[in-house]
């Protein structure tokens, strides 16, 4: 072997120690949902491009958000990369817990500008950009447009109210037959039936805390909000409804299960793909229901990815968050998966794309529905928080969690629906004493 093939094969050696040598695992926090899943599906092509590796804990909701924020308040660093949303992104920001990511906004090739306006305010935190999104929604009604025929129902064409929606749901309940005439969130949390909870309790005239930061939730608009949901998933809803989230009226309803079901426009993509959903030809949609008000009758929610600033892997983990949110992932997706799976509700490009018109149709009722969402007006009676499914401070956390148990032992037929709000309003006014927002 010659000296010059020598140094040659010497130094591609070298190269590929080095390569190994600086390659690095992180490990990345995930809810256990269909765009996760597909992340994880694809993620072996950044993981060769680069050289490093990752290692997926992958989590139930109401798990992943324990996890994280254990961790993240505790600055234990099990994680480089933590799945998290539009609630805590902000708040965790502010208190310096999470990495910044202004730096993406000067990446001309990332271009943050194509990220929707709402969707980046709602990831930031004092001028600052805390997460990149993967998908964002609101909240609407999907339904069997089959069902609604074969009962003679009428599709509306305004927004109906909840009371209209429950005589709905009833002509469409056939139980006997398979069939149950509403799917809704019961399993508890802040993030599960609080999500769905919270947005009918918006629409009957609600809200959590007046302008004072006094706790409602014994108020007659929480009661009539909360009877009303109890009533509707006893007379039209699956038996054991307090044990499912949204993941599993997700499957109920792909399934065939279910005739309506008030939940996250991500998931339409879901429902309307024909190699996942049993029901792809037979959904449609229309607006989430309203009551007294239209007001915060939608939810807004981004799942985004972010890095705890106890990251020692900040620069592999950006690699992997411009990877995992650019348009080359959008459209790796598109091509893998088909575009009605491309993930929704974050880049205009996107949703822009005839090739997402094509496949997914309704992309355009998505968008708009996400971008009517108003977080800072988000009910009839004037609060001094913003969030419309959620309140935008750290002790909500605790006392959304705290009111989700209730009102799903409510649901279960363990407690009355108004011994559940009393509880939840003397544990409320308890926890904002404590914190300082109650004198």
């Amino acid at each position: 072997m010659s000296i010059k093939r020598t140094l040659l094969t010497s130094a591609v050696s070298f190269g590929l120690a080095a390569g190994i040598a600086n390659a690095e695992e992180i490990t990345i926090a995930t809810v256990n949902n269909a765009d996760m899943i597909t992340m994880q599906e694809l993620a072996p092509a950044w993981e060769k491009e680069t050289g490093n590796t990752i290692n997926w804990v992958v989590l139930e909701e109401n798990v992943l958000r324990q996890r994280t924020t254990t961790d993240i308040a505790t600055g234990g660093g099990s994680f480089d990369i933590m799945f998290i949303g539009a609630y805590e992104t902000p708040i965790w920001g502010a208190k310096d817990w999470l990495t910044p990511l202004n730096d993406f906004a000067d990446d001309a090739d990332y271009d943050l500008e194509d990220v929707f306006p709402l969707v980046r305010n709602g990831l930031s935190a004092n001028g600052n950009l805390y997460a990149l999104p993967l998908y964002s929604e609101t909240s609407f009604t999907f339904y069997r447009t089959d069902l609604f025929e074969a009962a003679g129902v009428e599709v509306p064409a305004e927004q109906i109210t909840y009371t209209e929606f429950a005589e709905m749901a009833k002509k469409l309940h056939d139980p006997d037959n398979g069939i149950y005439g509403t799917c809704q969130r019961g399993k508890a949390g802040w993030g599960e039936n609080m999500a769905f909870v919270g947005t009918v309790a918006n629409a009957f005239g609600a809200r959590w805390f007046d302008e004072e930061w006094n706790p409602q939730l014994d108020s007659a608009e929480w009661n009539n909000a909360v009877n009303y949901y109890v009533n509707l998933m006893n007379d039209a809803g699956p038996p054991g409804a307090s044990a499912n989230g949204h993941n599993e009226n997700r499957a109920l309803f792909k399934d065939g299960k279910c005739a309506t079901w008030v939940d996250a426009t991500s998931a339409a993509g879901d429902v309307r793909n024909p190699e996942t959903s049993g029901v792809a030809d037979k959904t449609d949609f229309f607006k989430a229901p309203k009551e007294v008000t239209d007001k915060g009758t939608g939810w807004f929610w981004s799942w985004a990815l972010a890095i705890p600033a106890s990251s020692k892997k900040t620069d592999t983990a950006k690699s992997f968050l411009k990877w995992a949110t650019s348009k080359e992932y959008f459209e790796m997706v598109g091509e893998s998966k088909g575009w009605v799976a491309v993930p929704s509700g974050t880049r205009k490009s996107v949703e822009e794309d005839a090739r997402r018109l094509e496949a997914a149709p309704f992309a355009k009722t998505v968008v708009s529905a996400i971008l009517s969402v108003d977080p800072a007006d988000p009910t009839r009676d004037p609060v001094p928080y913003t969030g419309v499914q959620f309140v935008a401070i750290p002790e909500f956390q605790g006392i959304g969690n705290y009111v989700g148990q209730q009102v799903a032992a409510a649901l279960a037929g363990q407690t009355s629906v108004e011994d559940a709000l009393a509880n939840s309003q003397k544990f409320a006014v308890r926890e904002m004493t404590k914190a300082g927002y109650i004198k």
